[in-house]
């Protein structure tokens, strides 16, 4: 069994993380690995790797329409490989690929892959292998010691789960609008600029927040913790939010914070855009017929002239302070150009400042406007 990561490990994770460190190509490295394991007399190879694909279709057990790195990965690899268990991409699929058995169960333990290999006991080689995706359901009877063990901890953690933190008007969703900003980024990117707004915690003028850090959302209706319709626990915050992640207030140039905006639809956001949900009086607007280059430098979706904050345009060579979080501080999800930011000043942590943003207002919390960004085309 061959475990391995993505090749694109450092944009999807804190790259202060794995400074240091190569991410090489899959299929090279795996088949190097096939050869050095193949001279050891192993020959038989499963690749578990956290990389995926997404198909058009077809169940849990269909594999209508894959695309998606996998299938490159996979028609590359050596004939030695078996099978490949895949993930990243959170897609239920039963492939063949070029001969290979290639799987992936969705996400949040919702399927389990059953996988057969019936090996000659002379040979030892493979001679089949049969795959199927399972859905987990709940009609098996509980293992008591793994009950009691849970009943323990969440004995624990039940009045720090609990405890409210504030109310909300409504849902907030994480859910895009078709400009790419959603509600809840709006509130969380407020509450970023809220903690770190005054001269001594950083003087911030804007906050950004990275969509894929934004991990459920935040629903108006009471939980089964019975807090009642409107209260937000804290459970529910940290649902959100549960990296840890410490907010960094930086300076940027007028055109860094134009090549931070560039930088959501090109390079390894050009297949993907990534939008960034920006915080109040904060606006800009970028042409959605212009995404997707894969040279940054030559990437110009974002109209520069529409850059402003609090309603004043943003100038190339003015500075402003910024906050996002520890996590694109250092360049993650592809936003290189922050590495660039000077004056750093390290603040509360993300959960805190969405926690003490309820505190500030009482009266309760709505959904943002998502009137934010404006796009063309």
């Amino acid at each position: 069994f061959i475990g391995m990561t993505l090749e694109g490990t450092p944009t999807i994770v804190t790259p202060e993380g794995v400074a240091g460190y190569d991410f090489q190509d899959e299929a090279i490295t795996a088949n190097r690995l096939v050869r050095r394991l193949r001279a050891d007399g192993i020959d038989n190879v499963v690749i578990l790797l956290h990389e995926g694909g997404v198909t058009t279709g077809g169940g849990y057990n269909g594999c209508t329409g894959i695309s998606g790195p996998i299938v490159d990965i996979v028609n590359r690899l050596d004939p030695g490989v078996d099978a490949v268990v895949s993930g990243h991409t959170h897609q239920a699929y039963n492939c063949v690929i070029d001969g290979i058995p290639v799987t992936s169960a969705a996400s949040f333990g919702r399927l389990v892959t059953d996988m057969d290999l019936t090996l000659d006991p002379r040979t030892k080689d493979i001679t089949s292998i049969s795959v199927n995706n399972q859905i987990v359901t709940r009609t098996v009877t509980p293992a008591s010691p793994i009950l009691d063990l849970i009943a323990r901890y969440q004995a624990i953690s039940d009045p720090l789960a609990n405890r409210l933190v504030g109310t909300i008007t409504a849902d907030i969703t994480r859910t895009p609008n078709a400009a790419g900003e959603s509600a809840l980024g709006d509130v969380i990117a407020d509450s970023q600029l809220a903690a770190t707004q005054p001269t001594e915690l950083g003087g911030a003028q804007v906050a950004f927040m990275n969509p894929g850090g934004i991990r459920s959302d935040l629903v108006y209706a009471s939980s089964s913790a019975g807090e009642g319709d409107g209260n937000v626990t804290y459970e529910e915050i940290f649902t959100v939010q549960p990296f840890g992640n410490s907010l960094v207030t930086l300076t940027l140039t007028g055109a860094q914070i134009d090549t931070l905006l560039e930088q959501q639809f090109c390079g390894t956001n050009a297949a993907a855009p990534r939008i960034l949900q920006p915080s109040v009086g904060f606006s800009y607007s970028y042409d959605a017929t212009a995404v997707g280059s894969a040279d940054c430098a030559s990437a110009d979706a974002v109209d520069a002239a529409t850059i402003a904050i609090g309603g004043t345009p943003v100038t190339p060579d003015g500075t402003y302070r910024v906050t996002v979080n520890s996590f694109l501080a250092t360049g993650g999800d592809g936003f290189t150009v922050l590495n660039a930011g000077t004056d750093r000043l390290g603040g509360a942590l993300d959960l805190d400042a969405v926690e003490d943003y309820f505190t500030a207002n009482p009266g309760g919390i709505a959904p943002g406007p998502q009137d934010r960004i404006t796009r063309i085309g």
